[in-house]
């Protein structure tokens, strides 16, 4: 049975996040979401606050499951028995630090492979901090992430625009 992770900070999690893991869900018989517990990126929502983010956005993929995780992505792999690592490249921009850690992960545990999958190129320029930086300002972010997340950053930024008193 294939299984692979699909680790990321998810904060929050996107339409991008969300097609590369429908990809990769076709591709595999299982497929391990891992959220990165990385206090140090400053997250805006807590890791169980993302796993809540993301969980309901899982209904029409039933082989995919959702947990959180510190430490060396590579030894979370070879516990959770994954054979491959699932990193979605949106343009260029990305490939040098994801072909980097790749090769580090390779060098750590050459067993566990990582295999680079693109969104659909109307994700390309969708990111995480994008979105929050929009949603900061109170602009829409209804194109870029599932209506429960939308709703999260409503939440998490009411008040708090630049500006506002």
């Amino acid at each position: 049975m294939s299984h692979c992770i699909y680790p990321g900070t998810f904060d929050p999690i996107t339409y991008g996040h969300l097609d590369v893991l429908s990809r990769a869900a076709r591709l595999f018989d299982r497929v391990t979401v891992a959220i990165a517990d990385n206090p140090g990126k400053g997250p805006l929502f807590t890791v169980n606050e993302r796993i809540e983010l993301l969980r309901p956005n899982l209904t029409e993929l039933p082989n995919v499951s959702l947990t959180s995780f510190d430490g060396l992505l590579v030894d979370f792999a070879i516990a959770q028995k994954a054979t491959a690592i699932i990193r979605g490249l949106r343009a260029l921009s990305d490939f040098e630090f994801e072909f980097n850690m790749a090769l580090m992960n390779r060098h750590l545990k050459p067993e566990v492979e990582t295999i680079f999958v693109m969104p659909n190129e109307s994700y390309s320029y969708t990111s995480s901090n994008l979105v929050k930086q929009v949603a900061r300002y109170g602009g829409d972010v209804s194109n870029f992430v599932p209506p429960n997340v939308a709703e999260a950053l409503k939440k998490a930024f009411a008040g708090k625009q630049p500006g506002a008193h």
